[in-house]
């Protein structure tokens, strides 16, 4: 079960908005061991496209370089759909290479980025093999909690 405060599930959600018609992507931190997501960073999606993203290699290893300066893992890696389902597509499959980490879809298609409700979904994929799991949203915030923007 991948367990949010408010405040990242927020944050993911207006990221997602914010970047439709592209997907949105980016990382949740957390303190390494913990699995507590606590520290929100929207990346940039390298491919612009509206059916595909790609973090970009130098912000993404900068990333990399503080987490473990600061003892920290990703605890969930985040993108959009922006007309399809919050489901992993094959693409997305193949790109999951972090086994201890929550894959979250965010399906933006009903209402883009207008008000409205968004498909908000978490996975577990390990080897190929996509497990859904439960997200529970609590208004408890997490340790050390902010959001950051990477620039590119």
């Amino acid at each position: 079960m991948l367990r949010l405060d408010r405040a990242l599930y927020e944050a993911i959600v207006a990221h997602a908005k914010r970047d439709h018609p592209d997907e949105a992507c980016g990382i949740v931190a957390g303190a390494e061991g913990s699995d507590v997501p606590s520290r929100h960073v929207a990346m940039v999606n390298a491919a612009g496209s509206p059916t595909f993203y790609e973090f970009d290699s130098t912000e993404l290893l900068a990333l990399y370089k503080e987490m473990w300066a600061k003892d920290e893992e990703p605890v969930v890696i985040y993108h959009s759909h922006t007309a399809t389902e919050a489901y992993p597509s094959r693409t997305d499959i193949g790109l999951a290479n972090e086994p201890g980490a929550h894959y979250v879809l965010v399906s933006t298609r009903e209402h883009g980025n207008s008000d409205g409700p968004v498909e908000f979904r978490s996975y577990r994929i390990i080897d190929g093999t996509v497990t859904e799991e439960e997200v529970q949203v609590t208004d408890e915030p997490g340790e050390d909690h902010h959001t950051q923007t990477a620039s590119a």
